[in-house]
């Protein structure tokens, strides 16, 4: 079964850190690009980061020395790190997967972060 299976969100203080990760199954996972997005309440979603099959990482400016991502391919995961988090950070975040050939673009179903004293 082709699925993409977040965990890791919860609610945290601001200035603090939680580590999301992202299982995937199904799929050929070391050449895909996996990424994490994020939205808030009546915004659209957004790009957080992103990793490709070579490692190559981008990100948004407002995660940039905040947050990293990276993945284990023998673990089939990706996670992200998020540490000083704020409360704009409060959102969904969502795990994504791109094919090699851009032909299959996976979502999960989220995962709820709260940032909040």
């Amino acid at each position: 079964q082709v699925r993409l299976v977040e965990s890791g969100g919860g609610l945290v203080q601001p200035g603090g850190s939680l580590t999301l990760s992202c299982g995937a199954s199904g799929i050929s996972f070391s050449g895909y690009t996996m990424g994490w997005y994020r939205q808030a309440p009546g915004k659209q979603r957004e790009l957080v980061a992103i990793i490709t099959s070579a490692y190559t990482k981008t990100y948004a400016d407002f995660v940039k020395g905040r947050f990293t991502i990276f993945r284990v391919n023998a673990e089939r995961k990706v996670y992200l790190r998020m540490n000083s988090l704020k409360p704009e950070d409060t959102a969904v975040y969502y795990c994504n997967g791109v094919s090699e050939s851009g032909e299959f673009n996976l979502w999960g179903q989220g995962t709820q972060v709260t940032v909040s004293s």
